[in-house]
């Protein structure tokens, strides 16, 4: 039986992609998802609701509850966290999943998309855990967990997009501070990022169109990388882990059956933020 059995779970960002998958695979060990997103209406480009998410947790057998949240408004964060603990008794991990991409420099990043990338990254890291902390402290099984990369300071991850950069070491500064500053409440805080590019809507709308989904892995590496993260005991933390070394805990050292096109035999892309990432400039 896994340790996540009726322990709650908000994740941020749970419509659809990653945060989708993530939900699927938690409801699978029989958590109570809530599946916190914008994403209330049907859009014919990006399938999936937190309604229709929270379809798929039921149909797998365990509770659901969607919550149509903006992680930039704190009143809605808060009353989030809120209605999760009245409806399933408290709270018991957070997964920041929820994010805003745009690859441009300072001369060409608007402020107001400046903003929204600093509120829907590394802003809602603390938001969240600062909403959910008074439950998050009674949790016998806390875990906070951010998708977001290893501090690499190699200048070439400012100069094109240092805005965009900064928001997502953001969410990875905060994490490591909260991992010590929680660790005598026994929560633990950790990060995950993929070691591939994901196929998911921000590669094929924003990045690199789906063309490039043949040098992808699915998102089921990321579901899988956080259940081995998030059964790890609260000891486990101040980890910036890529999906890769998150599966090794679990034994797991076989990613062909992450491939999205399994027919191509060629190398997969990097994520961003990695030594070896050779698309971005």
């Amino acid at each position: 039986m896994s340790i996540l059995k009726d322990k709650t779970i908000v994740i941020t960002g749970a419509s659809r992609g990653i945060g989708r998958e993530i939900a699927l695979s938690c409801a699978k060990k029989a958590a109570n998802i809530v599946i916190a997103a914008k994403s209330a209406e049907p859009n014919p480009k990006l399938p999936g609701t937190i309604f229709s998410v929270a379809e798929e947790v039921e149909a797998l057998g365990a509770r659901a509850l969607p919550i149509q949240v903006d992680v930039r408004d704190h009143a809605q964060v808060f009353a989030l966290m809120q209605t999760t603990a009245e409806t399933f008794g408290g709270i018991d991990m957070i997964i920041n999943n929820a994010g805003a991409i745009s690859l441009t420099n300072v001369e060409n990043t608007r402020p107001n998309l400046y903003d929204r990338m600093m509120s829907i990254n590394a802003r809602a890291v603390y938001l969240t855990a600062h909403a959910a902390l008074p439950w998050l402290k009674q949790s016998k099984h806390a875990h906070i967990l951010s998708l977001s990369p290893p501090l690499n300071l190699d200048p070439r991850w400012f100069k094109a997009h240092a805005p965009y950069t900064l928001s997502k070491y953001g969410m990875t500064m905060l994490s490591l501070g909260m991992a010590e500053e929680f660790k005598s409440h026994n929560i633990a805080v950790n990060c995950l990022w993929p070691r591939t590019i994901i196929a998911t809507a921000a590669i094929e709308f924003a990045l690199m169109g789906k063309e490039a989904f043949q040098q992808c892995r699915t998102p089921a590496i990321m579901a899988d990388a956080a259940l081995a993260i998030l059964e790890q005991p609260t000891s486990f933390s101040s980890n910036t882990l890529l999906d890769e070394e998150a599966l090794a805990l679990v034994g797991i050292k076989a990613f062909d059956q992450y491939r999205y096109d399994a027919s191509y035999n060629g190398e997969l892309g990097a994520d961003l933020f990695l030594d070896d990432c050779l698309w971005s400039t």
